[in-house]
């Protein structure tokens, strides 16, 4: 039957905007699925709860709503029907939730995906109280990556140790010559039991582990936390608060193109660009940590509001200060544009087309430049961002060239933004006091970060503690489509294609 047949019999979901819940059957849990699937929805996250009862989830947007499936299981050692042939995103989501609680799809890529031997096969984290403490392994990791053969066909590995700072991940590219037939990907390298941890806290300090999952969306994963923190207590932020948490997470958009496209230029083999952004960043981080008090607002915002207020006379230095920078940016796009070299490295390489990107799911920044024209702050906007009419940037390229002239374009309007938030500021509290929540509830808490969307499942338990608590990047979605843009590309441009899709390990390392 139609989605809107499904959405009918749907309940409402505390949290984001348009959020309802659907418990399904099996055959409910297929056939929802596939009629989503029929009208462009896309697949958002899906995971399981190894406890409460055992539960798979798959959240779907399709506006205005995002519609949560649940499926019971009798118990972990169940099976489901996979959804990777609807939305290939899946795949790696499924894998991640059988090393992670046990609960397996039906005719799916068996290999692990987290576990790395880390621990042994039987050991589940998130399956009650087994999870609480890991058996160590000796185990050697025989990981069966996909070999192709051919003459001339030879291989070559990268990784997971890195020259650089980054985390940790393993490339297989199969190449013949330096032109790139096929890249395989394996991440998890740095399990941090993230969602585990969860577990073991209460409520209301969830919000501190949220915004480490991802460092650079600090406050897009904690705004989500506290978003469905907020909505199980049934609690109402102040207004300034809420466009306070608007300001910090358009300041966080902005650190991050600054420092990428520094970075774009830098691989282009243009080290003035990355010398330039790199000086404009560092003027930002200033400006930030002056008017919120940090340069990296790990813990700004907090159930309730935002943990300080700011001041007049610091905002009104933000505001020049993203008046400058943006003025610099325009003139530094401006070299970038005409430099000969830098466009010869940007244009035609890593191409996503906007038909693969519609098929594989490319979500947020990336997904805009290959015609995927979607952002929560405008199709499913939490407050204030329905009053701020935010202008949506997308190319239909997608290659280089079009993430870079996206990134530009966001820059200008999320400094357009913070410009016009600061000007509007309401007066009053900036954080609202309620009582520890004590009570069993489900939130969800969606944001559209830098990357792109972010979401928190929140379940909480009737003595105020997480019993489940599942944080999902968009790089879940956009790491697989990596493989695709790299495909007929030569090696050596690989490190500007990947930085230009520049995806989170840490958020999809949980």
């Amino acid at each position: 039957m139609p989605l809107r047949r499904w959405l009918e019999q749907s309940t409402s979901l505390p949290g984001a905007p348009g959020a309802r819940r659907l418990d399904v059957t099996i055959e409910g849990w297929q056939a929802c699925a596939q009629d989503a699937a029929a009208i462009g929805a896309r697949l958002l996250a899906l995971w399981a709860d190894g406890v409460h009862p055992v539960t798979v989830y798959a959240a779907l947007v399709a506006e205005p709503a995002v519609l949560l499936i649940a499926l019971e299981l009798p118990s972990t050692s169940a099976t489901y029907p996979g959804l990777d042939e609807l939305f290939p995103a899946a795949a790696r989501m499924q894998r991640a939730a059988a090393d992670l609680c046990g609960v397996r799809a039906r005719d799916f890529d068996q290999r692990p995906w987290l576990r790395h031997a880390g621990w042994h096969a039987d050991y589940l984290p998130l399956a009650g109280a087994a999870g609480l403490a890991s058996p160590p392994t000796d185990n050697v990791d025989a990981y069966q990556f996909v070999r192709v053969a051919g003459d001339g066909v030879h291989e070559i590995p990268v990784g997971p140790v890195h020259a650089g700072i980054i985390e940790p991940g393993h490339f297989r590219f199969s190449v013949v010559g330096e032109k790139v037939l096929k890249l395989e990907e394996r991440l998890g390298y740095a399990h941090k039991g993230i969602e585990q941890r969860f577990t073991q806290l209460r409520a209301n300090e969830g919000q501190r582990l949220a915004a480490r999952v991802s460092g650079d969306s600090a406050v897009a994963y904690s705004w989500a936390y506290c978003q469905a923190y907020e909505a199980i207590s049934r609690a109402t932020i102040p207004q300034r608060a809420a466009w306070l948490r608007a300001l910090a997470l358009e300041c966080e958009r902005v650190a991050n193109h600054l420092g990428d496209l520094g970075a774009l230029g830098n691989d282009a083999g243009f080290a003035f660009g990355l010398t330039q952004f790199s000086r404009l960043k560092e003027q930002w981080l200033r400006a930030m940590a002056g008017a919120f008090g940090s340069r990296y607002l790990l813990d700004f915002v907090v159930p309730g509001g935002v943990i300080t207020n700011a001041e007049n006379g610091a905002l009104a230095r933000l505001a020049a200060c993203a008046a400058e920078v943006g003025a610099e940016a325009i003139a530094i796009r401006e070299i970038y544009d005409e430099h000969a070299g830098v466009r010869d490295r940007f244009a035609g390489a890593g191409t996503v087309t906007p038909e693969l990107a519609a098929r594989l799911g490319l979500c947020g920044l990336a997904g805009r430049a290959s015609g995927q024209a979607h952002d929560l702050r405008t199709d499913l906007p939490t407050s204030p961002y329905e009053q701020l009419s935010v202008r949506k940037s997308f190319s239909r390229d997608g290659d280089v060239m079009a993430r870079v002239a996206v990134r530009f374009d966001e820059l200008q309007e999320a400094l357009r933004l913070i410009g016009e938030i600061i000007r509007r500021l309401p007066p009053g509290a900036f954080r609202a006091v309620f009582p520890a929540l004590a009570e069993a509830g489900m939130g969800l808490g969606l944001i559209e970060g830098w990357r792109g969307p972010v979401m928190i499942a929140l379940t909480s338990t009737a003595e105020g503690a997480i019993g489940r608590c599942h944080p999902h990047d968009p790089s879940w979605q956009n790491w697989p489509v990596l493989e695709h843009a790299v495909i007929g590309n030569i090696v050596p441009d690989f490190p500007l294609i990947n930085k230009s899709f520049n995806l989170s390990y840490s958020g999809h390392d949980l």
